[in-house]
């Protein structure tokens, strides 16, 4: 089972990939709902962070899927 730390390093890791060969998916990750805080002080552990980078790379098979259909 992964570690916190290890899990933000493959978040960091997979959010750089986006941002430097998706730059027009990059865009929109400011508006993932796992970014919003829902109130002042949020707690944000290993599942939540889990959760994001499941989501991230969901975003990102899609987007590879969708673009690759257009091609």
């Amino acid at each position: 089972m992964k570690n916190l730390q290890e899990t933000l390093i493959e978040i960091t890791r997979l959010t750089t990939r986006i941002e430097t060969n998706y730059p027009e998916l990059y865009l929109y990750l400011d508006e993932t709902p796992m970014t919003i805080p829902a109130n002042n002080h949020p707690d944000i552990g290993i599942n939540a962070m889990k959760d994001y980078l499941e989501t991230l790379k969901q975003l990102l098979k899609h987007h590879i899927e969708t673009y690759k259909n257009k091609a």
